[in-house]
Parts: structure tokens; sequence; C-alpha cells
């Protein structure tokens, strides 16, 4: 169902045609509602959702786990309670009672700044090998094991908790090694399966599982160590884990040609629309030319940036809501969580709006990617520089740090799906490079808070904020100068080059 000038019916336009008609009626489009392809969207959604709650459970958990054995400053100084308590009786995060028999340990702000950074130094060695094997074999086994294989681990974080700090970090940076090829697989997957104007919605909704993960998991990681101790905290989010796994393994196929309940209409109209760019690429890759590509180091460094300021709240908000904010645990988890509330619901409202102005032709893939990723890092920076001068005003920082993480969710939109604009066919394996850059700050992020706030102040963690601030303005630059939105000369395939010329031959003959 191509059309004569030799676009696909659902081809979003590139930026050197603004003027043409639009490529397809809106009839000849099937429907999403119980489509395939918003099955998978929503599978996705929930898989995150699940590895996110394992991903940022020990940072709630953390605060019951060091309970009333950390050091605490001599008697002389202010320190340790800088600010007020919050109002009401309840509130106080001086203890935190566990059941009897439940393990307690005595470890200092740098050893979890390190145990909190301990999951990205996995993290970082299978991004780019799941993505290249999700590319070239399909990323349902890659995400689904990834899944399955971090949720088994986390069964064994009581353990080895209890066997000491190196088994602890071992098993965390092996949970990372197994997380880390689910994001490169869903976008090797959504290669194959997202039409180009449907792209930003599908994938949004899929990713923004990792912000509804983390708004679920917070709370009730606070009311479960209250209640049960902090080993049921992991218990239950594995078992969580892998039950996700079974439904993954029976409903889910790499690609629409091989899915056995998709109906023909939305099959055809899939394959057609993606045309040769969903097709698995090959051993070789050109690697030299995605290196020298100056759009792909836009991605790099502004993923990298943005990453800083997301790790630095995913992993060490509950510890400042404790150590500075004074909050009890469930009240803790519960404002922890209301960030990751906001960017989950702006996350997925700017994957509608960017579609529907590709689609409506109002702006350009790449302006669209651009105004997206800057709303998604200037307005998180402004926001992170009013909570360093909140001081210890609860409602204002609750309030400010809110808001930047709701605000940052309209970058998923933006510089986080780029990948599959600039090379659609290697998507996977460019989201594999730019995921390993951007997890750096999830290494380096929390061992730099623990160095600023080793005495609990709120002048330590004012360098916190304003360093994430800073390095949020250098990612939207760097974007704004450098990003794209239009395919790259070395991800066109030999169809698309061999159709190309024969539209230049009649362009000539006529």
């Amino acid at each position: 169902m191509s059309l004569p000038n030799g676009c696909s019916i659902n081809t979003a336009h590139s930026d050197d045609s603004e003027d043409s008609e639009p490529l397809i009626e809106n009839d000849a489009v099937p429907p999403q509602c119980c489509s395939a392809r918003l099955n998978l969207a929503i599978l996705m959604f929930f898989g995150f959702s699940v590895v996110y709650g394992l991903r940022v459970n020990l940072s709630v958990a953390m605060v019951a786990m060091v309970n009333g054995t950390e050091p605490k400053p001599a008697p002389n100084t202010s320190v340790f309670h800088e600010c007020p308590l919050p109002s009401g009786n309840n509130n106080t995060s001086d203890t935190f009672p566990q059941p009897e028999g439940v393990p307690q340990f005595s470890w200092d702000s740098e050893t979890q700044g390190w145990l909190l950074g301990a999951f990205f130094f996995g993290y970082l060695c299978t991004q780019i090998p799941g993505g290249y094997l999700s590319g070239h074999y399909g990323g349902s086994i890659f995400l689904g094991m990834g899944v399955l294989g971090t949720a088994a681990l986390t069964l064994l974080t009581p353990l080895a908790a209890q066997w000491g700090t190196r088994w602890l970090f071992a098993l965390r940076a092996l949970e990372g090694f197994g997380e880390g090829v689910t994001f490169p697989a869903m976008m090797a997957m959504w290669a194959r399966w997202a039409p180009p104007l449907e792209r930003s919605r599908l994938m949004t909704l899929s990713g923004s599982g990792a912000n509804f993960g983390a708004f679920l998991a917070l709370p009730l990681t606070g009311f479960i160590c209250q209640t049960l101790g902090w080993p049921a905290v992991f218990y239950l989010c594995g078992g969580a884990g892998c039950l996700w796994a079974v439904f993954w393994f029976i409903f889910v196929s790499d690609d629409p040609r091989t899915h056995r309940r998709i109906s023909k209409e939305e099959r055809d109209y899939i394959i057609t629309s993606i045309g040769p760019q969903g097709t698995a690429h090959g051993w070789s890759v050109p690697f030299l030319s995605m290196m020298l590509s100056i759009p792909l180091w836009a991605i790099i460094v502004t993923q990298m940036c943005s990453n800083w300021a997301y790790y630095t709240l995913l992993t060490s908000l509950p510890t400042y809501m404790s150590n500075i904010l004074h909050f009890d645990l469930q009240s803790n988890s519960f404002l922890s969580a209301l960030p990751y509330l906001g960017g989950w619901l702006f996350s997925t409202l700017s994957g509608v709006v960017a579609d529907s102005l590709i689609e409506r032709r109002v702006f350009s893939v790449t302006v669209v990617r651009k105004i997206f990723t800057l709303t998604g890092m200037l307005l998180p920076a402004a926001f992170l520089t009013l909570v360093s001068y909140a001081g210890c005003n609860h409602i204002l920082t609750v309030t400010f740090l809110t808001l930047s993480t709701t605000t940052g969710g309209t970058s998923a939109s933006g510089v986080f799906i780029n990948q599959i604009d600039i090379a659609p066919r290697y998507a996977g394996f460019l989201l594999g490079i730019t995921n390993t850059f951007g997890t750096i700050p999830g290494v380096v992020a929390p061992i730099a808070t623990g160095y600023f706030t080793e005495d609990h102040t709120l002048a330590g963690w004012r360098k916190v904020f304003w360093v994430a601030a800073g390095i949020n303005l250098t990612g939207a630059l760097v974007f704004t100068l450098f990003g794209s939105g239009k395919i790259q000369p070395w991800a066109v395939t030999e169809e698309e080059r061999a159709e190309a010329e024969r539209k230049n031959r009649r362009t000539i003959t006529v």
C-alpha cells in the first residue's frame, strides 16, 4: 500500500517536506482500541512498572534498614535537626521500628551512596549488547528475561544484606546487569511495531511505566517496611516481576508478522507503514558512521544531563525527606512518590500531543523533539533551583520537587525516543549506546550526593540541586543546537536507496 511517490501510507513527514499533503486518511488506520500494538504497550507499561519498582525499593527500604544505628553528629551540633519536624505528632525520622528479628545495619552516608549506585554498575554492561542482539533477533526474549532475572535476584536481597555490604553491592550490580537489556529491547520491538505517526504515544505509554512503577513502589515500600518489615519488600516485588514474566511470554511476539492474535488488517497496516525500516538489521552495523553522527552525540549528551537530575531524585529523595525534612517513613515514601505520579501523567500526555503535532504538520519531527526536550529540561532545572531556596519550608520543597519531575516527563516525547527518528532499523542498538552513557549519572550521582551531604546540612543538599539544575541546562542547549529528527544517511536501507533512485530517474524523465 505505498503511495505513488514511494512513501508508505503512514510515514511521518520529514523536515524537508513540510508542504506535502497528508499521507493517510483517518479511516485507513485500524483503531488502537484492543489492538495488538496497544496490548503490547500496556504489557510493556506494567513490565517497566515492575522493573522500576525493583530499582527504587532499596531507596526507601534503606531508611528502615539503617534506622537507629547510623552514627549521629555530636550533641553540641545542630546538624541532624537543622530543619524542624513537620506538623503532626507522628512525624519523626528518629525511629523506624521493625518487627522483632528483622536486622538493621550501621551504614554511613557514603556506604548508602555506593549501595544505591551499585545497580548502575551492572546496568552499564548490558545496554549495548542487549540493543545489538535485540535488533538482530527481536526484543521480546531479552525484555522478558531481563525483568524475570532482575525479579529473581531481588528475592535474594535480604540474605545478601545480612552477609554484608559487599554481597549486597554485588547483588544489586547483578540486578542492573539483568535489567540493562530492557529499554534497548523495548526500542528494538517498537522499531517493528510502531507506525511512525503513533510512535510518540505508544512509546511514551510503555516507557511511562517507569514513572508509574516508582510512584507505586515508593509508598508501598514504606507501608510494607512499617507493617511487615523491610525484607518483605524484596520478596513481594520480586514475586510481582516473576508473575509479569508469565504473561509476557504467553502473549508477546517480536514482530507483527509472527503474532498469533493480530488481525490481518492491523498486521498489514503496521508492516506497510513502517516499511523496510521495520526489519532486523544484520550482524554488521555502521558503527563508525554512528560514532561520527552529530545528532546521535546530541542524544547521548542530552540524556546524560537529563538523567543526572532524574537519578539524583530517584535514589536520594527518600534520604532527603528523612534526614532534612524529618518525615516519618510512611509520609516520606508517599511524598517521594508524588513527583513520579506527575511525571507519568505528563510523559503519557506528551506522547499524544507530539503525535498530533506531527500528524497535523504543525511542526516537523525535529522541531517537535526539540520543543519537548527543552520543556522537559528547562522547567525541571528551574524548580530544582527553587528547591535550594525553599530551605525548611516543607510545603514549598515538596511542591517544587513534584513540579520538577512532573515537567521533566515531557522530555519522554523528545530526546528519549529520538533514536527511532534518526535510525529506526538500529533504534535498539542506538538506545543501548545512549543509555550506556546515560547510566553513568546513575552511578556517579548517588555517590556525589553522598559526599555532598555527609553532614546532613541544607548547604550540602543545596549543592546537589544546583549541580543537577546546571547540568540540565547544558543538555537543553546541546540538543537545541545539534538535535535532529531526520533519518540519517547511514541508516537508510538498500531498498530505500533503490526506491529513491527510481524516483529520481522518473523525475528526470518527466
